[in-house]
């Protein structure tokens, strides 16, 4: 099936295609990874079409060989951890049911030194929104760089923790404009997007979510769907856009890209609604049901942190801060900063 797969996604892309393995766990099943990354080599071979991979990954199963097996491949590492110990082992137990962060932060430690620019992945909910900025600043201190920082907006928020997440994401501002000022090198995603959103507004709204347009996510059985959480739904459901066998229903995609596309009545009147993730089909299916209404909770989270990564930007701005322009005004900047570390000049 992954096979199949593969041979689908090259002759659908224009482009290189990227494949993202993802679970459940991937890294329980290795092996087919690695008979379809050998796969890929031969298609590449054959049809002259590159294929990049990524893997999401909790890291239980993140070993030395499976790592040193992805440098050698060039396939891309996400890894989760939710910040210190405190935070993390409220969610995130091995099988046994015991605390899984001094099994994991070990193999955190191997990724970043490995591959410095993984992805780490730390997901907030209520009852570890007060440890946000101690959570980030553990991570920085362990030369993480580009930090993915995503609220569980299924979990039960009430408006005290939003309150404590307001005050932690003001204290991160803060040390956003110290660690920037230091000349440090960092990805942030709560920040890098919203600045983004007003830096790049002219083309900020082709980053956001582009339900049912360049992603397909294939099941084990060899259905399609628009993005990975709606192949919970199933192939029986309006969410199936296809299968492998039969190829893409265009009718039934186009008609859920142009749901999602559809302005939302509860935002038409917002003076952020363009700068706002409200686009992302996936997240609102995921908390309201339906891919064209937006949970009270993205809604309440984006009118938060918007103010605050505008002040941010503002103050860096003013103060003419030099990498603060180089990583938001320089469109090479990611490939002159990656040039820099590679020879050792950057920070």
């Amino acid at each position: 099936m992954g096979r199949k797969a593969l041979d689908f996604g090259v002759a659908q892309s224009q482009e290189p295609c990227g494949v993202v393995f993802f679970g459940g766990e991937p890294l329980l099943q290795k092996d087919t990874i690695q008979d379809l990354v050998a796969y890929a080599a031969y298609l590449e071979s054959k049809q002259g079409k590159q294929l990049y991979f990524k893997v999401t990954t909790n890291g239980v199963a993140l070993d030395d060989e499976f790592l040193e097996y992805s440098i050698r491949h060039n396939i891309f590492i996400a890894m989760s951890l939710d910040g210190v110990r405190e935070a993390h082992d409220r969610h995130r137990r091995l099988s046994d049911g015991s605390p899984s962060f001094d099994f994991l932060r070990p193999r955190l430690e191997t990724l970043l030194e490995a591959r410095p620019y993984s992805s780490i992945i730390m997901v907030v909910n209520p009852d570890t929104a007060r440890f946000v900025c101690d959570s980030v600043r553990y991570l920085m201190e362990l030369s993480c760089r580009y930090l993915i920082l995503s609220l569980n907006y299924n979990a039960p928020w009430d408006e005290a923790d939003l309150s404590v997440l307001n005050r932690q994401m003001e204290k991160l501002g803060e040390l956003y404009i110290e660690w920037t000022r230091e000349g440090r090198k960092f990805y942030l995603s709560p920040f890098e997007v919203k600045i983004s959103s007003h830096v790049n507004k002219h083309c900020y709204q082709k980053e956001r979510c582009e339900l049912a347009a360049r992603q397909v996510s294939v099941d084990p059985q060899g259905f399609l769907y628009p993005c990975v959480q709606f192949t919970k739904a199933g192939p029986s459901s309006d969410w199936c856009i296809g299968s492998l066998d039969t190829g893409i229903v265009e009718t039934r995609r186009q008609a859920l890209r142009d749901q999602s596309e559809a302005e939302k009545e509860q935002c038409s009147q917002c003076a952020i609604s363009k700068r706002c993730n409200n686009t992302c089909g996936c997240l609102n299916w995921q908390t309201t049901g339906t891919i064209n209404e937006v949970s009270p909770v993205l809604c309440r989270y984006e009118q938060m942190l918007l103010p605050i990564a505008d002040k941010v930007a503002r103050r860096l701005y003013s103060n003419r801060d030099p990498l603060f322009l180089h990583k938001h005004y320089n469109a090479a900047y990611p490939i002159l900063s990656l040039l820099e570390d590679t020879l050792g000049k950057g920070s």
